[in-house]
């Protein structure tokens, strides 16, 4: 039988049939492709390969949703479970030793796809086409989870050098107090002498907040009964300022014998012979490295009550609210001379603004989601804030949220009772409102005992 000529119906029929074929060819070759990136293991169940890679993929792959649907439920029940977990060092260690063996062992359902996609047996244009669709599929998924895996990385690095050692003190009755530090390394500034001392005391169970500041330059306090300052000042502190016994601290280190920190120690000592209350942890932020972090997360609002212009602190804003960056927001928070009366307490207040605006942005999804914003967050952090022992990445989280929450209905905004902008101490307000702290019954503290400058309301 004579063989057809070239553009007989007999040859049109033969490369249609011939063509149909080979997209079918492409066609099953992409699908097993897509559906070892839908589900590893299922294109060798189903394309009669390796059934033994297929059920190991797909049994990981059935595992890991298992574990990420519990862990959502578990998280939807208790809140607190994703922040235990987010800065957990062995769990984060696991969680990225995983995403490494994933962004390896998927590779190897990937390339045994592309052999059950028989590729000799394509066309070159449909070879080269499912070249590129593999390459692009295993690249894209290896580089997620790869990623995925630094970014773990960078978070427990965080956790390691933010947290260090020590035992993590019990709450009393119900609450814990962190002593939040606003030190100022700026030019012409010795050390990390607090410009601000502000008492975050939380309920352990509720999250309700009592945020008390005290003025830098209240005198002739008393100091804890039983520490090394109270055997120096039985009638109380009479060589400085409050935000001097730091220093004062440092000049006489022989005194503190064992101690890593003489001048936070001292300081602990004051707030809690000021207040009553016992302080478990303490955190400083040093105002001169904030500039970086208020730039990482790209900013933050300030609300200005009046327009304030301070050569001195680089500050040149208008009255009301409006986006600041690092440099501005830093200004804003040292400049005090243009306050009137209230200097010092006007200034703790603008410096609370700030710490709580920059908080509200750093605990976002965005920043967790914004890469770039992520690693210099990560960065930032690290020249800006210090723990010390005993804190945990739990109760610092809890502490940032109380410090984003205050003002609101999950706390309070006070100042230390004072009885006149001489900053004498309140004897009859102070005690009353202290009291109801360490009682656990904040409900009696109205507006009477606690207002944002320490004076009654």
């Amino acid at each position: 039988m004579p063989a057809p000529s070239p553009g007989s119906p007999v040859q049109a029929a033969r490369t249609s049939v011939a063509e149909r074929a080979a997209r079918i060819r492409f066609r099953r070759a992409l699908s097993l492709m897509v559906m070892t990136l839908v589900v590893p293991g299922s294109a060798q169940l189903a394309a009669g390969g390796n059934r033994r890679v297929g059920l190991v993929a797909l049994r990981t792959w059935v595992g890991m949703w298992l574990l990420v649907v519990v862990g959502a439920v578990a998280v939807a029940f208790d809140h607190g479970l994703a922040l235990t977990l987010g800065s957990t060092p062995w769990f984060l260690l696991l969680l990225r030793l995983a995403l490494l063996v994933g962004a390896v062992g998927w590779a190897f359902p990937f390339m045994d796809a592309w052999r059950l996609g028989q590729p000799l047996t394509l066309g070159l244009a449909h070879r080269r086409a499912a070249v590129g669709v593999n390459g692009v599929l295993c690249l894209s998924v290896a580089g997620a989870l790869l990623f995925g895996a630094h970014v773990v990385g960078v978070q427990r690095d965080l956790m390691l050098t933010m947290f260090g050692s020590g035992q993590v003190t019990d709450a009393h009755h119900g609450r814990f107090n962190v002593l939040l530090l606003g030190g100022d390394s700026g030019a012409g500034r010795w050390g990390l002498r607090p410009d601000s001392l502000t008492v975050a005391s939380i309920d352990e169970d509720t999250g309700r907040t009592v945020l008390v500041s005290l003025p830098r330059n209240m005198q002739n306090f008393p100091f804890a009964e039983g520490s090394v300052m109270a055997e120096q000042f039985p009638d109380g502190f009479d060589a400085d300022y409050l935000n001097g016994v730091s220093t004062w601290a440092q000049d006489n280190t022989e005194l503190f014998e064992g101690s890593e920190d003489p001048g936070v120690d001292a300081t602990i000592s004051a707030v809690e012979g000021i207040t009553g209350l016992q302080i478990n942890y303490w955190a400083m932020v040093n105002l001169q490295g904030f500039k970086d972090l208020v730039d990482a997360v790209g900013g933050i609002e300030i609300c200005p009550k009046m327009a304030m212009k301070d050569p001195q602190a680089n500050l040149d804003v208008k009255k009301g609210c409006q986006e600041a960056d690092g440099k501005t927001a830093l200004g804003y928070a040292r400049s005090r001379k243009l306050y009137t009366g209230l200097g010092d307490i006007q200034r703790a207040q603008a410096q609370r603004e700030v710490v709580s605006a920059v908080g509200a942005e750093v605990l976002s999804p965005w920043s967790v989601l914004n890469p770039l914003r992520y690693w210099n967050l990560n960065m930032a952090a690290t020249r800006t804030v210090e723990f010390g022992k005993g804190m945990s990445p739990v109760r610092a989280g809890l502490w940032a949220m109380a410090m984003t929450q205050v003002n609101g209905e999950n706390g309070l905004t006070c100042g230390v009772p004072i009885s006149d902008l001489s900053v004498r101490w309140d004897s009859e307000r102070a005690p009353r409102m202290f009291q109801a702290i360490i009682d656990d019954d904040t409900d009696r503290i109205g507006k009477q005992l606690c207002s944002p400058s320490g004076l009654a309301s």
